[in-house]
């Protein structure tokens, strides 16, 4: 996708447009996964849904994405992270079934 959208643009041009250096652009045309800053740039460059090559089906409303995130400074056990992490889980797929129906 990414040699088919650069087309006769050079890998120069090419990653000055997407915001990453040439040697990145042409590692990731060789096959290297690029990390995800990197991946997250590509995406945008080619008007893609990084979910797409995620295997994930892209999320068409606010209530379908969860994110939680813990100090560094330890604050809770880790039995009560695993608590709160299985209630994010479950309120999330109450609100997917809810919009489900």
């Amino acid at each position: 996708m990414i040699v088919e959208r650069r087309g006769t643009l050079g890998v120069r041009a090419a990653a000055k447009e997407i915001d990453i250096s040439p040697a990145t652009l042409s590692r990731v045309e060789n096959g290297n996964v690029p990390d995800l800053a990197t991946f997250a740039k590509i995406c945008k460059w080619l008007g893609e849904d990084p979910n797409r090559f995620l295997g994930m089906q892209p999320s068409n409303s606010p209530s379908e994405t969860v994110s939680v995130q813990f100090r560094k400074k330890k604050t809770a056990s880790a039995d009560t992270a695993n608590a709160l992490g299985g209630m994010i889980i479950a309120a999330q797929n109450a609100l997917r079934d809810i919009e489900n129906l």
